[in-house]
């Protein structure tokens, strides 16, 4: 227990001071403009060097200090919610190798240094999707894994294409790159890389699947590690996005993404699914606004997001861990009597994320749904932004009435209780910066206030489909289940709605079943058929047939004898 203890409390104590640290130079960074680069002589031989060039500015500052505060805190929750574990110290040395993989992804502006940072979140994330060994995180794993190797395709062609300047420090080329034709090829492959690591459309099944994973690892995934990797990989690229065809396909992917999972997250059971479903939300509203060209919004959504989604999870881990792994939200109800802390951090998260005025989202939210009504906006991305908004509100009433505050269970309350002292512990801290931490970036992102002067039906439009949305989730919540159901009566739209439009099927039967089904019958018609009846089988079946002919004569019968004693007998008179 001391050895376990002692892994936990080192690596929080160092993760928190170097968090600390990063965060107060980011600040000073921010306020000071300033920037460096920092480069390293790996090797130096005759003409031959490689480099290594990292990158200091205020953005990889904040969001390296933030990453870490996040993984402190979730390491510090582990230690209770892996107690029964026995590999707790492979568990945490994987989580350390996963926010390293973060930081050389965050602090490199090589694209050779990114993509070591980037492979490393893909190795490490499957290792953790299948941690607890069983046919479903074998396969989630696979989803994930695969899913990401097609982005690490277009990385290595972005890389060879990036051969023709000498140099693979992209960050000295952005602005030569943006009048050339090579632009759109590379700016063309870093969206596809971003759009699988960011689960956008049409890669979005694996992000559900990843749910396999422990929940501390949930919370670090979906807050600020893996699936933030290909926003900031496209916040550092955006110059080359914003003015190309591009930019238009980005706004409708991510538009599509946000209202896709907005609308499965309202048919969908599993806790774990439901806030993985908002996950992906939130990662089509950055991924939108930065194809307009607003990537400081996206980075200031990426940090505020990362507080409140880390706090959802742990929240949802401490409700599992009590609920005896049960993950259906049917089965719980009136949770707010029984775990009153964890349920006060659950409603704060959750109301943070619908982007409740003065909590961590709203800062964030708010100011990204204020510029999309003053730009100039098509309708269809109009009604994606705040329908999705809606949508948001709506499946977290949904969760809430389920969970917190419907009717009690029998499965519910029996041996529940706010004990897991170094859980909440944890949720503590982040439940501090879920309240206070989009005000403190506002500031310090924003430091000079711009007035967005509008109609107040547009200035109020944001929070009126967040309560229409939450009103309209309350009462699908509270329906009686009956043969008149809209889910029963149009069982197809609500399994299409249900399953984020058949994604997970195409993404995995989809792809391996015509293949799957061909070969099975190549091989029952060529090789164990046409290739065995002319070929092994045959010649064997042949010879077997003659042999068994020849056998035949020579059983000692007399008359065979005789009659071949004749014929060798005339031949021979007939040959001399």
């Amino acid at each position: 227990m001391n050895w376990r203890l002692n892994i936990c409390l080192i690596s929080f104590i160092f993760l928190f001071i170097l968090s600390l640290f990063n965060i107060l130079l980011g600040i000073y960074f921010c306020l000071n403009n300033i920037c460096y680069f920092v480069e390293w002589d790996v090797v130096n031989i005759n003409s031959m060097n490689i480099v290594m060039t990292f990158l200091f500015d205020w953005m990889s500052l904040l969001f390296m200090g933030f990453v870490m505060f996040i993984s402190s805190m979730v390491i510090f929750y582990s230690n209770n919610y892996m107690e029964g574990d026995p590999y707790l110290s492979r568990f945490i040395l994987l989580v350390l190798m996963f926010v390293l993989s973060m930081m050389l992804l965050i602090i490199s502006p090589n694209m050779v240094s990114i993509l070591l940072g980037w492979d490393g979140l893909g190795l490490i994330s499957y290792l953790l999707v299948i941690y607890y060994q069983n046919f479903k995180s074998y396969g989630a794993g696979m989803l994930t894994v695969l899913s990401n190797r097609l982005g690490d395709v277009a990385f290595l062609l972005s890389i060879a294409w990036m051969l023709n300047y000498g140099s693979w420090n992209y960050f000295f080329y952005l602005d030569f790159l943006f009048s050339s034709i090579e632009a759109q090829v590379i700016s063309g492959l870093m969206i596809f890389a971003a759009m699988t690591k960011s689960a956008q459309i049409p890669f979005s099944s694996w992000l559900p699947a990843a749910m396999a994973a422990p929940t501390p690892v949930s919370a670090l995934v979906h807050s600020s590690t893996l699936v933030t990797a290909g926003v900031y990989l496209m916040i550092r690229f955006n110059s080359l996005i914003v003015g190309t065809d591009f930019s238009k396909y980005l706004l409708l992917i991510g538009g599509m993404t946000m209202f896709m999972s907005g609308l499965g997250a309202n048919f969908e059971f599993d806790l774990k699914k439901i806030i993985a479903l908002s996950t992906l939300s939130q990662l089509g509203l950055m991924m939108s606004i930065l194809s307009m060209g607003y990537y400081k919004l996206a980075f200031f959504h990426l940090l505020t997001h990362a507080f409140f989604k880390a706090l959802l999870f742990m929240c949802a881990g401490v409700i599992i861990h009590n609920m005896g792994d049960c993950q259906d939200i049917r089965v719980m109800g009136g949770l707010v009597h029984f775990l009153p802390l964890t349920s006060s951090c659950f409603m704060v998260s959750n109301l943070a994320l619908c982007g409740m005025p003065f909590l961590a989202g709203f800062y964030s939210k708010d100011l990204i749904l204020e510029m999309c009504l003053i730009d100039n906006l098509n309708f269809i991305s109009f009604l994606f932004y705040f329908v999705s908004t809606g949508f948001t509100a709506c499946y977290t009433a949904r969760l809430i009435y389920y969970s917190m505050v419907g009717e009690m269970n029998l499965s519910s309350c029996y041996g529940i209780s706010d004990e897991g002292w170094w859980m909440l512990k944890g949720m503590m801290g982040m439940l501090f910066m879920a309240v206070l931490g989009g005000s403190l970036l506002s500031w310090l992102i924003f430091p000079v206030p711009v007035m967005i002067c509008m109609p107040i039906n547009m200035k109020i439009l944001a929070l009126t489909v967040s309560l229409l949305g939450a009103w309209v989730g309350y009462n699908m919540s509270s329906l009686h289940y009956t043969n008149e159901l809209f889910s029963f009566r149009f069982i197809f739209s609500s399994f299409f709605m249900g399953s984020m439009w058949f994604m997970p099927y195409i993404s995995t039967r989809g792809i391996y079943f015509q293949p799957i089904n061909l070969g099975g019958k190549i091989l029952g018609g060529f090789d164990q058929g046409w290739c065995e009846y002319f070929g092994a089988q045959g010649l064997y079946t042949y010879f077997k047939n003659l042999s068994m002919y020849n056998q035949s004569y020579q059983n000692n019968f007399l008359k065979i004898y005789l009659m071949f004693f004749v014929i060798w007998v005339v031949l021979i008179l007939f040959l001399y």
